[in-house]
């Protein structure tokens, strides 16, 4: 929830900081952030219009005002991005809603994830629409998708000479979507036929239900299907869960797609330049688990990865002997947090050092002579005062904001049905035994940006005996439910990961000296179960999709797993 009227004020601010930078990708990617700032305030304003219309897309006033700043805005990022980051328009914000009624006072917006995780970059749909190859002088409407959709149409828009998007949230079951219009809107949207209807969002995901709904609503209306052209993230097909009627308009649909690595793989190492220096030779391609090649001398003692959920990496070797790990960590302000977070990881000792950040792209030391972790090859009493330490720095320095993480009872019923599906209805009847009451910890959680991620893999010993962190700074905001959680649930995963069981005395003491305030030895007992079930979920699902040989390394991922909670839930005490 935010409140509308200091969005917008952030907003003015970010492109006034902008104006005042001197021309480069450094300030292109202050306007690219003020323009998905835009983006989430138009979603935010046209998903309230939604409600307050009882559930239908309609016009309002407000909604037209906030859908016109950002097409606006997208304009300027197109001429910024097109002149090589020479040229830039100062846009003024506040203008744009003076004529129009006042904005509500809080809205609900949504992280645009695209823009946040998955390296879709705004400039993409700009090339997109504009090798689209619309006539000069036709008449092309377009329509966004909620919630990143909105923004993403602003930018087809700008690109393509054509009015502001209509911007669209399709509603019911996630592979079932339908659209919800008000006469008046469905009205406008077909009258005057125009030329082509260009069609934006991210994806297609399972489904690709909503580029679906968009394209059934228009088809049973009389549009021909070869008037309808769509803009989205990849150029794959929709996944397992398509509809054959969407299968079958994919595969012979006009689709405009500019992929990352056309649009951007090959200017990175001039966006980090002035950060490092001249690259020597190529980036070298880190994403999807090709890290492992760099980490482990032979294949076999590779780590399982889930290849499709890893941010894009890259290598980059500098003059003067320098190599730095460019890694995606988002574009505005969730990339800009991130920065913060590194650098005060760093501070303390505790992650690898960071150049700085430049469009997307976290620029940070790669640590060449980490040597793989070892479960059992460290001193367990050392391992848990370093680890402690780590954790115990997150508690004291990371809090969440409010409404962050899961509930422990969502958490609980979570961790049961991933336990029925993977090991049997048995087991999960004594997962709900086990935890029965961790709920009545709720009251008590001080909730962190926790770490989530506490594999053997994710730690880099290195050669002078410090132990740093690596990966350490979103995956509390991953697609796992968990999100922000109290630091217990960090400490059930470290026991889990790294064979502390005995040692799990000296980790919670060293938690609680570097935090400043006990953990509850009681909840990360609770916890545990419930920390494996969610390993042992998420090993499932990605095998599932994995190439034969990744999928051999999770199914035995998902085994030991499973012998941990056969162990937590049998009759022995709670490992943690």
């Amino acid at each position: 929830m935010e409140d509308a009227r200091a969005k917008l004020a952030g907003i003015a601010r970010g492109l006034r900081d902008a104006e005042a930078m001197p021309a480069g990708i450094a300030r292109h990617g202050a306007l690219v952030a003020a323009f998905i700032e835009a983006g989430e305030l138009a979603q935010g304003v046209a998903d309230a219009a939604f409600d307050a219309n009882g559930g239908r897309d309609a016009r309002s006033p407000a909604g037209d005002a906030a859908t016109a700043l950002l097409t606006r805005l997208a304009a300027a990022v197109r001429l910024s991005w097109g002149s090589a980051f020479a040229r830039f328009d100062p846009v003024r914000v506040e203008a744009a809603f003076d004529a129009a009624p006042p904005l509500p006072e809080t809205l609900r917006t949504k992280r645009a994830e695209g823009f946040a995780f998955y390296a879709l970059y705004p400039e993409a749909y700009l090339e997109a629409a504009q090798a689209a190859g619309f006539p000069l002088g036709s008449r092309v409407r377009v329509v966004g998708i909620r919630s990143i959709g909105v923004a993403l149409g602003a930018l087809v828009a700008a690109a393509s000479e054509a009015p502001p998007p209509v911007t669209l949230r399709p509603v019911g079951h996630p592979f079932r979507r339908e659209l919800s219009l008000s006469q008046g809107l469905e009205a406008e949207l077909l009258a005057d036929p125009p030329t082509a209807f260009a069609v934006a969002d991210e994806g297609p995901g399972l489904s690709g239900s909503s580029f679906g709904a968009v394209a059934d609503f228009l088809e049973d209306r009389g549009v021909p299907p070869g008037r309808i052209h769509f803009f989205p993230s990849h150029g794959g097909e929709p996944g397992p869960r398509a509809a054959p009627r969407h299968r079958a308009r994919w595969a012979g649909a006009h689709r405009h797609v500019v992929g990352f690595d056309a649009l951007a793989g090959h200017r990175l190492p001039s966006w980090v330049e002035d950060l490092v220096g001249a690259p020597v030779g190529p980036l070298e391609e880190l994403s999807g688990g090709a890290w492992r090649r760099l980490r482990y001398p032979r294949e076999a003692g590779w780590p399982p990865v889930n290849a499709q959920a890893e941010r894009r990496k890259f290598l980059l070797r500098a003059c003067g002997g320098g190599t730095w790990l460019l890694k995606f960590a988002g574009l505005g302000r969730e990339g800009e947090r991130k920065l913060e977070r590194a650098r005060a990881l760093h501070s303390a000792g505790l992650s690898p050092a960071v150049a700085g950040f430049r469009h997307g792209f976290l620029v940070e030391e790669w640590v060449g002579d980490a040597r793989p972790f070892h479960r059992g090859a460290h001193d367990a009493a050392r391992l848990a005062e370093r680890v402690g330490r780590y954790l115990g720095f997150r508690a004291r320095c990371f809090p969440a904001g409010a409404g962050q993480g899961a509930t422990l009872a969502a958490l609980r019923r979570m961790a049961r049905h991933n336990v029925g599906e993977g090991m049997g209805e048995e087991w999960a009847r004594r997962l709900e035994e086990r935890t029965a009451g961790l709920e009545s910890f709720e009251p008590r959680l001080r909730r962190i940006e926790t770490d989530n991620r506490l594999h053997a893999w994710e730690w880099l010993p290195l050669p002078d005996g410090r132990l740093l962190k690596a990966d350490a700074l979103d995956h509390h905001a991953a697609h796992d439910l968990v999100g922000c959680q109290d630091v217990a649930w960090d400490v059930a995963g470290a026991v889990c990961e790294l064979g502390l069981e005995e040692d799990r005395g000296a980790l919670l003491a060293a938690v609680a000296r570097e935090a400043g305030r006990a953990v509850e030895p009681g909840l990360v007992r609770a916890l545990t179960p419930c920390y494996l079930a969610f390993q042992l979920g998420a090993c499932v699902m990605a095998a599932q999709v994995a190439a034969p040989e990744e999928a051999a390394r999770l199914r035995a991922d998902t085994e030991r797993y499973a012998a941990l909670l056969r162990r937590a839930l049998g009759d022995g005490e709670v490992p943690g």
